[in-house]
């Protein structure tokens, strides 16, 4: 095995070990039993288990990153909707393994990133869309930011609950995500206001 495919076959059984552990249940001992190998070898291409942990966080923030710019081909701001709920489903779909690891909390996020700064990335890609259809109707877009991490969490979210149960299918989730969000969306209010008691 050259160094190239043994550093990916090593990336892909910590892929699969920190899914199943998580990071604190997760060893080099094991990654590197599942390999075959001696654990220096896992040293050696990763420098310990927080090297390998962050090379796997960085390549799943990038693959749904991807899949989400990638999605959003153009049409109505409903259909960049849909695209944006049916890529988030897709990923995890495709890439359990991978969504497991983002949700959960990172114990070296200062190197990795987080799955909140990955939503972030994908908030500023819906951002400028936002943007657009709150000028066209009105409303102050400075405020799109806001909503694009409002419709970003609530697609993430949905997610994480998706991913354990799955039902359900993929297509109906997405229905009712976009349901929620473009009806919601339509009916807002220019100046919303509180309407109970506390104001501040």
């Amino acid at each position: 095995m050259t160094g190239k495919q043994r550093r990916e076959q090593l990336l892909e059984i910590g892929r699969t070990v920190f899914a199943e552990r998580g990071y604190d249940g997760t060893s080099v001992e094991e990654i590197a039993e599942r390999a075959g190998v001696s654990k220096p070898v896992v040293y050696e291409h990763f420098g310990g288990k927080e090297g390998l942990y962050a090379v796997v966080v960085d390549r799943e923030m990038q693959l749904l990153l991807d899949m989400v710019t990638g999605a959003l081909t153009g049409g109505h701001s409903r259909e960049l909707l849909e695209q944006a709920a049916f890529a988030l489903m897709d990923y995890i779909d495709t890439s359990t393994d991978g969504f497991r690891i983002l949700v959960r909390d990172s114990p070296v996020a200062q190197s990795t990133g987080t799955f909140a700064s990955l939503i972030s990335d994908i908030a500023t890609q819906v951002e400028d869309i936002l943007g657009l259809e709150f000028k066209s109707r009105g409303f102050d877009a400075r405020l799109a930011p806001m909503y694009s991490q409002m419709l970003v969490g609530m697609v993430a979210l949905t997610g994480q609950w998706w991913l354990e149960v799955r039902k359900p299918d993929k297509a109906t989730v997405a229905a009712h995500l976009v349901n929620l969000a473009w009806h919601g969306l339509e009916g807002l209010e220019r100046h919303p206001r509180l309407v109970g008691e506390r104001k501040g």
